[in-house]
């Protein structure tokens, strides 16, 4: 659909055949992105260095199961270079009220090491994603998506979630989302100063959002640390009791992995546990309330990142 529509993303071809699969990622030479064509839990995405770890990635998906289902197929798909940026946007089919940017944290590791998770943390707003890059996503991404979808006879109402990788060449989609995605959600939200329900009842009511005033958004910054259980993103070990520090003005905890006990006992039920959202005047400020809330979340294995946002940092860059 984007080729159709002229939407820039990376070339990408889909196999199950290890040894074409395989043939392809050396014509693109390294670095390559190895993914498999299925739902995993946002953990199916390799990116490669080496062709070496290429062709291990496809002969783990395709020959040894790794992601089940998922992986019976494989895209071998062009790298892209940038960082990468999330943007939401309510539509109602053919208008769009983009909201502002968040940057997610896909690596288990800080300064984005080791493999890929369904995110570790996330921040808003993000100094890089100008006013520029918010046209250029409105008329670049969402709009000519929207109309090829119209055009498809499957019009498509409701919140779309466009990855993009701020190229050297502009914009580009790493992958679209048709809901609201984490753990960006949590930073974006409690930033928001208008109505997210208003313009949500308009969608649903099949009104126009010709002519709605833009979303509006509080000053300040937000910072989500994702607190994962051991092992994650393998493995992991459920029903650990949970100790949770005291609550404090301007820190949200979002609970995802967690469950009560027979006792009634809070515990681990899943690899995410818990998204700690901190609000400040800077990033700086942000991440360092998240962070220490986070430290003194308590349970066996735990595990998070101390550095969500460090791209940010690195830019020096103040949000007010």
């Amino acid at each position: 659909l984007m080729l159709v529509a002229g939407v820039p993303t990376a070339s990408a071809r889909t196999f199950t055949d290890p040894v074409a699969a395989k043939a392809e990622a050396r014509r693109l030479g390294a670095p390559v992105v190895v993914k498999a064509s299925g739902l995993a839990a946002g953990k199916g995405v390799i990116i490669a260095a080496t062709l070496g770890e290429a062709e291990n990635a496809i002969r783990q998906m395709l020959e040894g199961n790794a992601f089940g289902d998922a992986g019976h197929e494989v895209l071998v798909e062009e790298h892209m270079s940038g960082e990468e940026i999330s943007v939401f946007a309510l539509t109602d089919g053919t208008h769009v009220l983009p909201m502002i940017a968040a940057q997610d944290h896909k690596r288990i590791g800080e300064h984005d090491t080791g493999p890929n998770t369904g995110g570790m943390g996330a921040y808003a707003p993000v100094s890089i994603a100008t006013d520029a890059i918010a046209d250029a996503a409105v008329e670049g991404v969402f709009l000519p998506t929207l109309k090829a979808m119209r055009d498809a006879g499957s019009a498509f109402t409701g919140l779309l979630y466009a990855g993009l990788m701020l190229t050297n060449a502009g914009p580009m989609v790493v992958e679209f989302n048709c809901r609201f995605g984490d753990p960006e959600t949590e930073a974006l939200l409690p930033l928001m100063a208008s109505s997210l329900l208003d313009p949500m009842l308009a969608i649903a009511a099949g009104e126009s959002l010709a002519g709605a005033s833009p979303l509006r958004w509080h000053g300040g910054a937000a910072v989500t640390t994702v607190v994962a259980a051991g092992g994650y993103p393998g493995a992991v070990k459920s029903g650990e009791p949970i100790a949770l520090p005291a609550t404090e003005p301007g820190v949200i905890v979002f609970h995802s992995g967690t469950r009560r006990s027979a006792s009634g006992a809070l515990v681990t039920a899943g690899g995410r546990v818990l998204a700690i959202t901190a609000l400040g005047a800077t990033i700086a400020e942000a991440q360092c309330r998240s962070t220490s809330h986070a430290e003194r979340v308590q349970f066996a294995g735990r595990q998070f990142r101390r550095d969500i946002g460090w791209r940010e940092l690195a830019r020096g860059a103040r949000t007010s």
